[in-house]
């Protein structure tokens, strides 16, 4: 009789009040990432909302992507507004930043401005009998091409040739600091990723960012430095930073410049 009570007032699979469990069907969860947009220092913002159960606090994180809020899974609506117009002149000051920062989109056309390791190479599209094939001559980066090419073949042939150039002297700019910071990669690959110039992994495996060959060489040593370092100290500690600081002394200097430029996408 006991348990026939039990059933009717707590039916089999539903959660007896006063536990912490809760159907999937009832529970009514906000959802992890949503699109939002918000009136910050007078203009109207729009921004990636992100939750998470294991933050505590609440962080703003601005990039070529725009306005990242990361919150606490159960976040009030009161104190993430609260958070938000507190930052809202840093946020507004710091968009507009990135806007006047971001490259303009390449035409892929003939006397076109082509970025390569801090300098400047005019395009120049040249017609061929020949496949096509791309060759830097003194300051122009000469395209072949068979009859009228459209742009977007253009740009496969000069991103291939990023690539290849990347290669080449990401393997010997790595060579050279492994030996000074005496450490040995596992492996060195290109990366296109849309947020990091470089990461190294625990296995020991350098990847490099193919934008980075548009960079001045001492920004592309940095890079390259501050992840064979990670061989030496998987973290962002003081120790790390005193291997960085072993062959690369103005590493701060270097870091804030490369902080300053749009990591734009391939």
């Amino acid at each position: 009789m006991l348990k026939r009570l039990r059933n009717i007032v707590n039916p089999p699979g539903v959660p007896a009040r006063g536990t912490s469990g809760v159907s999937p069907l009832l529970r009514n969860d906000p959802p992890a990432v949503e699109q939002r947009a918000a009136l910050l220092a007078g203009k109207n913002v729009s921004y990636t909302l992100k939750r998470s159960s294991r933050r505590r606090s609440i962080g703003l994180r601005i990039d070529d992507r725009g306005l990242t809020v990361c919150v606490p899974a159960r976040t009030s609506e009161k104190w993430l507004h609260s958070v938000l117009q507190e930052k809202a002149d840093w946020v507004v000051e710091k968009l507009d930043g990135w806007q006047i920062r971001k490259p303009a989109a390449p035409r892929w056309a003939d006397g076109e401005s082509i970025p390569y390791k801090g300098e400047l190479l005019t395009l120049r599209v040249v017609q061929s009998l020949f496949a096509s094939a791309v060759v830097r001559h003194g300051s122009e980066l000469r395209v072949f091409v068979v009859n009228d090419c459209a742009a977007v073949h253009i740009e496969h042939a000069v991103r291939y040739w990023y690539r290849d150039e990347a290669e080449q002297l990401f393997a010997e700019r790595v060579a050279y600091y492994a030996r000074l910071l005496d450490v040995v990669p596992q492996s060195i690959k290109l990366s296109t990723a849309k947020t990091q110039w470089g990461s190294c992994t625990p296995h020991g495996s350098v990847r490099l960012n193919v934008q980075l060959i548009k960079l001045p060489p001492h920004l592309i040593d940095y890079v390259v430095v501050h992840e064979l370092a990670h061989l030496r100290e998987m973290n962002h500690s003081a120790a790390f930073w005193r291997v960085v600081a072993s062959v690369c002394s103005d590493y701060a200097r270097l870091r804030k410049e490369l902080r300053a430029i749009s990591l734009s996408a391939e």
